[in-house]
């Protein structure tokens, strides 16, 4: 399982037009990368179902909603504080997504793929708003991810894109690979 996992860090508090058109922005992205969508720390006072409503009733983008229903329809999205002490297991390991990832934890995107092809699991976690990832979730992550392997720092929704994108150009690679090898 492959979750996208957007982090709020822009305002908790008040709803701004940033919070729901990310997300409308990140539906049909996971929908067409089959990754599940995970929000933490939005500032909705709602839950999953009565936010796809509200998302479907704000933007025209993504289909005006049509993809976030059919993600909370395959039970694939989901709504959270941000845990404070670890992330839900079954959603696999947590990985932030960098331009700056610690050497120690740091996972190439081949390394990555192997794991994803064994059945491994994952959180791709990526910041919303101009402060990034706390740094509290770089030390409970597991793995530090640069998406574009050259420390190039992306704005949110072009890593909302790009992390699934390359991720699922690496499996289809691995796959070609092994069918010519075979």
């Amino acid at each position: 399982m492959l979750t996208l996992g957007i982090v709020n860090t822009y305002d908790k508090i008040k709803i701004h037009e940033a919070h729901y058109r990310s997300i409308a922005r990140a539906a049909p992205i996971a929908y067409a990368y089959g990754f599940n969508l995970m929000l933490f720390d939005y500032p909705f006072k709602m839950n999953a179902e009565d936010l796809v409503t509200f998302v479907k009733d704000k933007t025209t983008i993504g289909g005006s909603g049509k993809y976030l229903a059919q993600l909370f329809s395959a039970g694939r999205f989901f709504a959270f504080d941000l845990p404070e002490k670890g992330f839900q297991p079954q959603f696999g390991s947590p990985v932030v997504t960098t331009s700056h990832p610690d050497k120690k934890k740091e996972i190439h995107i081949p390394a990555l793929v192997e794991q994803i092809i064994r059945k491994k699991s994952f959180l791709f976690l990526i910041g919303l708003g101009h402060k990034g990832l706390g740094p509290d979730l770089f030390q409970i992550a597991q793995y530090h991810l640069d998406i574009t392997s050259k420390g190039v720092s992306l704005e949110t929704c072009t890593a909302i894109g790009a992390v699934p994108a390359v991720i699922s150009g690496g499996m289809e690679g691995m796959k070609n690979k092994n069918q010519i090898c075979h």
